[in-house]
């Protein structure tokens, strides 16, 4: 139990961070989901649209301190490397031989 008024502030404070980097978080998840079923789904141009709009929300959750910068990076490559192989493997036509 927190004993000093000082104390007291910082768990309120504390609280309120939690809920919302955890809003923050799940919002996150939310839009890598969407990505990773249009991925699934064998659809490029839905799984292009779902990554241009999680790019953003990624970035923001970086920023906000959610997230590690890497960990996005990390997590933007990869989907970005399988909706690009989707795409050749529905006879993209600019793709190299």
């Amino acid at each position: 139990m927190a004993n000093t008024a000082s104390a007291r502030k910082r768990i309120r404070q504390t609280e309120k961070r939690t809920a919302r980097n955890k809003a923050r978080r799940s919002r996150v998840r939310t839009f890598l989901r969407k990505v990773e079923q249009a991925i699934s789904g064998g659809d490029h141009t839905a799984a292009q649209e779902a990554f241009r709009a999680a790019q953003p929300e990624l970035h923001r959750a970086v920023s906000k301190g959610v997230l590690h910068r890497n960990t996005v990076a990390r997590k933007l490559s990869r989907l970005a490397a399988r909706i690009k192989a989707i795409g050749q493997g529905a006879g993209g036509a600019g793709a190299p031989a």
